[in-house]
């Protein structure tokens, strides 16, 4: 989902699980359904929320209540255009056009739903959506429905203003015109399960209410002054984000890397940091070096070695990186390490996983740093048939780099030589040492 802020088209976007409520069925073609029209923020995350009321039969997103063409493209092109100063037109917000059955749900239930879902006072925007198409707006047809609606904005703003939130800006109107969205934009969480739904909410029930109000959509903005301002890895996440939850047990739960990490559901850069655009998927992983972004990582769906290539390329030098990933080799007697003596541990440069110990290494006289035993799990090993010859690859297991290769010349009690490349290994000696 593409989003204006500043004037700039950027993206703020956020992956989720694929857990999208399917549409419930239509209860039959006797059955008199009602409409509402409701603007939310993104249609997609709007879309996904008040599909999850019971007795709503059908979502559709669209455009409304603008002066200009029903279109996404249209929509966005025009508000550049108003944030440019080059139109006094109406742009349409982006909405989702909610059929229910008034037999099993009532307008005022799924007002409830739309109170709950989204931040209703926060003006042109929602969160880091930032234009006047993402307006929050109830668009009714007939009186009744137009009561409904202030009743329950004049309701909810009386828990808002207990808990000390803002005043609600939500533009409640007849509708006066409405275009159902492209095709690839409806059910779109369904089509795209990894896609946008940034929605949240204020975190404040609607008096009486008995569910479960949203997490507000950010949380505290992450202090920039309290990070590693040299280098510094943020984690940013979503709510309900299956693939942040897979990043955190495959990679998190073990970190040891070197490169200082946290984590946010703010989708904003650090205080006082700069991201180079907005967020599109969650997770993004984003490298910050002198408080500016210098790299970034979006997505995940448990392709660690990709990952971690990634990360490699940012924190080896050429030369490191040659051997890491081309499977090259230094020559011999110039790699680090060959006098290392002290008690430690030799770890991946990148993952900072431990490698082997020191008390395992042995003097080979090959020129590259030699060891009879690695750290348990700490390796992989894989045929190699390069060069026109056969032998046997050893890998780091924590992040795919190339380290060298396994012989077995070794001395005891393994007989093994693990000829390891120095230049990709990193020493972290013992306490005291």
């Amino acid at each position: 989902m593409l989003t204006l802020s500043l004037g700039t088209l950027v993206s703020a976007c956020a992956r989720e699980a694929p857990a999208t409520p399917a549409k419930p069925a239509s209860s039959g073609p006797a059955v008199q359904l009602d409409t509402i029209v409701l603007g939310m923020g993104c249609f997609w995350g709007a879309e996904k929320r008040m599909s999850e009321v019971a007795g709503v039969v059908d979502v559709e997103s669209g455009y409304a209540n603008g002066d200009i063409e029903g279109s996404y493209k249209a929509v966005l092109a025009h508000e550049r255009a108003v944030r440019a100063g080059k139109t006094r037109q109406r742009n349409h917000a982006e909405v989702v056009k909610v059929s229910f059955d008034p037999a099993r749900t009532t307008l005022e239930t799924v007002l409830i739903k739309f109170w709950e879902s989204h931040d209703p006072t926060q003006g042109n925007r929602q969160g880091n959506d930032i234009g006047s198409n993402y307006r929050s707006a109830i668009y009714t047809h007939g009186q009744a429905q137009q009561a409904v609606a202030l009743k329950t904005r004049a309701t909810y703003q009386q828990a808002l203003t207990k808990a000390g939130r803002g005043t609600i800006t939500t533009e409640i109107a007849p509708l006066e015109n409405y275009t159902a969205a492209e095709d690839y934009h409806q059910d779109y969480l369904k089509k795209n399960p990894k896609g946008y739904c940034g929605l949240g909410g204020t975190g404040v029930k609607y008096p009486g209410s008995n569910s479960v109000a949203p997490t507000p959509l950010a949380a505290p903005q992450l202090d920039g002054k309290a990070l590693a301002f040299e280098r510094q890895l943020v984690i940013f996440e979503a709510e309900d984000c299956a693939f942040c939850k897979q990043f955190k047990a495959d990679v998190l739960d073990h970190w040891k890397s070197p490169v200082a990490v946290t984590r946010t559901l703010n989708p904003n850069a650090p205080t006082g940091w700069k991201l180079e655009k907005a967020l599109f998927a969650t997770p993004t992983i984003v490298l910050f070096e002198q408080g500016r972004e210098v790299s970034r990582y979006t997505g995940y769906s448990g392709e660690q070695t990709a990952f971690w290539k990634w990360l490699g390329f940012r924190l080896l030098t050429p030369a490191q990186q040659k051997i890491a990933f081309e499977q090259g080799t230094e020559r011999a007697f110039t790699g680090s390490h060959l006098d290392e003596k002290r008690a430690g541990t030799f770890v991946d440069p990148i993952t900072g996983a431990p490698l082997f110990r020191n008390n395992t290494k042995f003097e080979s006289g090959t020129g590259w740093p030699s060891f009879f035993d690695p750290v348990e799990g700490a390796i992989s090993l894989h045929e190699d048939s390069g060069h026109g010859m056969k032998r046997v690859e050893v890998r780091s297991a924590s992040s795919g780099i190339h380290l060298g290769h396994v012989f077995d010349d070794g001395p005891p009690p393994t007989h093994k030589r693990y000829c390891i490349n120095g230049d990709v290994l990193k020493f972290v000696p013992d306490a005291g040492q």
